[in-house]
C-alpha cells in the first residue's frame, strides 16, 4: 500500500494589514477503511488565537480557527502523511439480490437523499435502463460514469460555485463537481444512495514507476454511491474509474457546499484582498 504525502498551501494576500474573522477548514482526511491518516500538521500565519477541531453528522473532520493579530498576509499549510489501500469494485462484489436494478433495500440501506432532478435530468438517468425499466446495477453504475468520461468535456473553471446537472447536459462540459454532481443527480432520481466527495487525486508522474517517490496531485471532487453487498463506493465520472485508486477522500457531504476546503472572513475594505494562491502537491512512497 502507498503512503501518500500531501501538502496543501492556501495564501491570501492583503494591499494592508487586515483583521479576519472565523475561518472554518476541511483539510484533514477521513478515516476511512482504505485511509489511515498516519501524520497530520496544521501550520497558520499569523497564529489564531485558537484553533478547534470537531466532526459533522457524516463524521468529517472541521477545525475552526479564530484571530486575534491582523496581518497583510494569511497562510494556511496542511501537511498529511496517509496510509492508501486501493480498493477496486467488480460486479461479484454486489450482494445477489442487488445485481439487477431495481432491487429490494434493506434495513441497512442509505436513505436517498430526496431530490427532485430537472426533467432532461430524469430523462438521461432512465436512458441507462433497459425498455423494461431494469439493469444490471453493475453495467449501470460503471456505464454512467464512463459515458461522463466520454461523452463530457472535462475543464478546469475557477469560478466559485457549481453548474445545475441540467448545465452540465446543456453545455457537455464542466469541472469535476459539476459532472460529480450530474450523476449524483441522475442516480438520485432512480432511487440510489448518493452523495458528494471532496478530496485529492494523486496524478502518478510519466517517469520510472520503479522510481522511489512520484508526484503530481490535485484537489478533485466525485461521487460516492451505496451499494448493496460493497458498500459505498467511489465513482469519478471527470476520469470515468472505478474505485478508489488515486482519490483521498477529505470529505463526504449530501450539499457540496459543506465540503469547502477553507472558508472565511476579514476585515476591511473589499479591495484590501489582492489574491488567494492555492498549491497541492501529492506525493506517493512505496510502503
Amino acid at each position: 500500500m502507498p503512503i501518500f504525502v500531501i501538502k496543501h498551501v492556501t495564501t491570501y494576500h492583503y494591499r494592508q494589514p487586515v483583521a479576519f474573522g472565523e475561518h472554518r477548514m476541511m483539510l484533514r482526511p477521513r478515516d476511512d477503511g482504505d485511509q489511515i491518516v498516519l501524520d497530520t500538521e496544521l501550520a497558520i500565519a499569523p497564529k489564531p488565537r485558537k484553533l478547534s477541531w470537531t466532526r459533522d453528522k457524516l463524521g468529517n473532520h472541521v477545525a475552526t480557527a479564530e484571530f486575534d493579530d491582523r496581518a497583510a498576509e494569511l497562510r494556511f499549510e496542511s501537511t498529511i502523511r496517509l496510509d492508501h489501500a486501493a480498493m477496486n469494485f467488480a460486479a461479484h462484489d454486489i450482494a445477489d439480490h442487488a445485481r439487477v436494478f431495481p432491487f429490494a433495500r434493506d434495513a441497512d440501506h442509505p436513505v436517498a437523499v430526496p431530490a427532485k432532478a430537472h426533467p432532461r435530468v430524469q430523462s438521461w438517468a432512465e436512458g441507462f435502463l433497459r425498455a423494461d425499466g431494469t439493469a444490471d446495477t453493475y453495467d449501470l453504475l460503471v456505464g454512467m460514469t464512463q459515458t461522463i468520461k466520454t461523452k463530457f468535456k472535462h475543464a478546469a473553471r475557477h469560478q466559485k460555485g457549481i453548474q445545475t446537472p441540467e448545465q452540465t447536459l446543456t453545455l457537455a462540459s464542466g469541472a469535476c463537481r459539476d459532472h460529480a454532481l450530474l450523476m449524483i443527480a441522475a442516480l438520485s432520481h432512480l432511487g440510489f444512495a448518493a452523495r458528494f466527495v471532496s478530496g485529492y487525486l494523486y496524478l502518478p508522474s510519466d517517469g520510472d514507476a520503479d522510481e522511489a517517490v512520484l508526484d503530481g496531485g490535485n484537489t478533485h471532487a466525485w461521487a460516492q454511491v451505496y451499494v448493496p453487498g460493497p458498500g459505498w463506493v467511489d465513482f469519478d465520472p471527470s476520469s470515468g474509474t472505478v474505485g478508489n485508486k488515486n482519490l483521498v477522500r477529505i470529505a463526504v457531504v449530501n450539499d457540496p457546499r459543506e465540503a469547502i476546503p477553507l472558508q472565511g472572513s476579514y476585515f476591511g475594505r473589499s479591495a484590501d484582498q489582492i489574491a488567494m494562491k492555492v498549491a497541492v502537491r501529492v506525493a506517493a512512497a512505496g510502503a
